[in-house]
């Protein structure tokens, strides 16, 4: 049996209705920084409204940061971080999608450590300096099933004035407590359901395939997977489909746990560049651009033949019995979901560029690449930009 170094402290409350158990447990402070997105939905839904009468019922103080944007940027980790000190906030909770989530971590780093975010950030122009003093603890509550990022240490930030999207994480950034209720992810609109789901199944398609797989990492990338594909096309279909719902939420979680254990591959590395240069680009909805060609590379490597071949049946296809199942059940769920005609062309990416986006995702994010199945050349990864462009 092979070995493994597995750690995931945090305590899921899973299910529906879990929000309302907030004010039950023991929180880990008196006075908490709510992170949230500048969009409307957590207000316009009452999201917001029961969390501050949760943490109201607990006697826990809390101020409001409602300004992340889709693609989460290094100015707001900062700003958040400066509100979180100036009011004595002695933990934050992200509440929403990844991009809220994976700043509330960002900022619990920079509320207790002096400098720029990016001197701890490794990777493109980060220093990957040792984080000195340890972040405040989170909370995460999510409202969307895509990142996982309620389950893994991992937070994504942009930093604008140089192009630069990267993964940032350690022990300390996993949150303390997260809420999975897929009762807050029912007004998600079909095509975003859509995008988040696609990322949770590519979190586990990657770990899967990554050279970093273990036991337990591939028992959580294979249930998600099952999971994804049983469920995401009749959760974009109907959204007050409460057993699909349920199923895509659980896939999500369990995706986060992949990254915990396991890893994402090039295939994050290539978008992350794409949406770093073009922030309007849904995180999703990069990758459902570019993942036929990238996992048909792949299917072509005799080396991944039998987990690609594996990961076919998982998605449904159960009678897969050669590594190309997959691409095909990939690209049948895409058109399920109707998402299979999406274009980079229509967020302003241009041919011309597509070079430049290589060379980016390897200056930024270039660890991926080193866990690869097989190693992917830059011709190769140029290819695939190339032949998904549309």
């Amino acid at each position: 049996m092979e070995s493994f170094d597995y750690y995931i402290p945090t305590r899921i409350l899973f299910g529906r209705g879990q929000l309302n158990r907030l004010s039950r447990q023991a929180l880990p402070g008196k006075k908490a920084l709510i992170v949230t997105s500048s969009g409307t939905s957590v207000k316009k839904f009452g999201y917001l409204q029961r969390l501050e009468e949760q943490l109201d019922k607990a006697g826990v103080e809390h101020r409001l940061f409602d300004k992340i944007l889709p693609n989460p940027i290094r100015e707001h980790v900062m700003e958040g971080a400066r509100t979180a000190r100036e009011n004595g906030c002695d933990f934050v909770i992200g509440l929403g999608g990844g991009s809220s989530i994976d700043t509330a971590k960002a900022i619990a780093v920079m509320a207790v450590n002096e400098g720029d975010y990016w001197d701890y950030v490794s990777g493109g122009s980060g220093k990957g300096l040792p984080v000195p003093n340890d972040p405040l603890p989170i909370v995460a509550i999510t409202t969307t099933a895509g990142t996982g990022t309620e389950a893994d240490p991992w937070t994504v930030t942009t930093k604008s004035d140089t192009n630069e999207k990267i993964g940032f994480g350690y022990d300390k950034t996993f949150p303390v407590l997260s809420i999975v209720d897929s009762e807050l992810m029912m007004s998600v609109p079909a095509h975003l359901t859509a995008y988040q789901g696609f990322d949770a199944l590519f979190h586990s398609t990657e770990g899967y395939l990554n050279k970093t797989a273990n036991a337990m990492s591939d028992i959580y990338a294979l249930k998600a997977i099952e999971l994804i594909g049983r469920s995401l096309a009749a959760a974009v279909r109907n959204g007050d489909d409460a057993a699909a719902r349920d199923d895509v939420a659980l896939a999500n979680t369990l995706s986060g746990m992949v990254e915990s254990t396991s890893g994402c591959t090039s295939e994050h590395s290539l978008e992350h560049a794409l949406s770093a240069f073009h922030p309007k680009l849904p995180h999703g909805a990069g990758l459902i651009m570019i993942s036929r060609e990238y996992y048909t590379h792949f299917a072509g490597c005799p080396a991944c033949a039998e987990r690609m071949t594996a990961m076919a049946r998982a998605l449904g296809k159960t009678d897969a019995s050669r590594p190309t199942d997959f691409v095909e059940a990939l690209v049948a769920l895409q058109q399920a979901c109707g998402v299979d005609g999406l274009k980079m062309s229509d967020y302003g990416i241009k041919p011309e560029n597509l070079e430049k986006y290589e060379a980016n995702a390897r200056e930024t994010m270039g660890g991926l690449f080193e866990v690869d199945p097989v190693p992917l050349s830059r011709d190769d990864s140029l290819a695939i930009l190339k032949n998904s462009y549309r």
